[in-house]
């Protein structure tokens, strides 16, 4: 996918799921989805950005801040170690 089509992809998943995008940072999500897939196993990626946005989803519900969940995610990631 090209970044046009990625975005364009995004605007009418979100558009579809009618979701405000606001406050999504999709290239936050695409590091996220990065560094779980080559620190931890490629199919972490789609699985760590679902509960990053579930976390997202439940503090917002809460008033509280999204900002720290992918780095939250990242973070751990990054100190992995497979058994």
């Amino acid at each position: 996918m090209t970044e046009s089509n990625l975005e364009r992809w995004v605007a009418a998943l979100a558009d579809e799921l009618e979701l405000d995008l606001g406050e999504v940072d999709v290239q936050a999500l695409l590091d996220v989805a990065r560094d779980a897939a080559h620190s931890v196993v490629r199919p972490a990626a789609p699985l760590t950005t679902f509960l990053v946005g579930y976390a997202a989803g439940r503090r917002a519900a809460a008033g509280d801040d999204i900002a720290s969940e992918c780095g939250t995610a990242s973070g751990l990631a990054a100190s992995w170690v497979a058994e």
